[in-house]
């Protein structure tokens, strides 16, 4: 049986504050909840946490995605960021940076790619690659992190890292990381696209019978 399932919450109750209709298992009554209060008078945690607030308030519905990452940078004073992006993405990657410097950024922006890492390097063999019998190198979002690491960013973006490749950017990115936009090379990298069409075109794909998956 699952911990929690706020998801499939229908009063979602801790938005209106009626914790009295919230149930045993609500994660408001947990407490887990009051430790991680705790941790939000922590300073860096404050600085995030509190200058993100601001932002929702003056951007919602107002600011795009790019805007509200730039307001949040100045007003947690932030000066210099990084970029972590893909070689699918590098066109956006030199508009988003020339962005960000327009608006009074520093910085600093690491390929995918970094490297140029054999996939060998992993054990992958060639049926396992995209191209057999070509060199194609591994994507190294370690060593993005670690490159931003030493360039001592204050903020990490990540621009469309594949999945998996995020999780390990972000596990050793020393700064905050934030996203800008994320991998869906089938849907223009929208992904939320799959779960709009869950009922209708993904649907057997997304629902497929529990044979299938054994």
């Amino acid at each position: 049986m699952n911990r929690y399932n706020c998801a499939l919450c229908s009063g979602h109750y801790c938005r209106s504050g009626e914790l009295e209709k919230t149930s045993p298992g609500c994660p408001c009554n947990d407490e887990e909840t009051d430790k991680s209060k705790e941790l939000y008078f922590e300073d860096e945690n404050y600085n995030l946490a509190f200058h993100s607030a601001l932002v929702e308030a003056e951007g919602y519905c107002n600011q795009t995605r790019l805007e509200e990452i730039m307001n949040f940078g100045h007003k947690c004073g932030f000066k210099k960021l990084g970029v972590a992006f893909c070689l699918g993405l590098s066109k956006e990657a030199n508009i988003l940076c020339k962005v960000l410097r327009h608006n009074s950024f520093e910085v600093e922006s690491v390929i995918c790619k970094n490297g140029s890492i054999p996939k060998e390097f992993l054990n992958i063999s060639q049926n396992q690659k995209l191209k057999p019998n070509t060199f194609e190198p591994m994507c190294n979002p370690i060593g993005q992190a670690k490159l931003l690491n030493k360039a001592q960013t204050e903020l990490n973006i990540i621009l469309g890292l594949c999945v998996g490749h995020d999780s390990l950017f972000i596990k050793y990115s020393e700064a905050p990381v934030t996203v800008f936009a994320v991998k869906d090379r089938v849907l223009a990298h929208n992904p939320l696209g799959a779960l709009y069409l869950c009922d209708s075109y993904y649907k057997e794909r997304l629902f497929k019978d529990t044979d299938d998956k054994k």
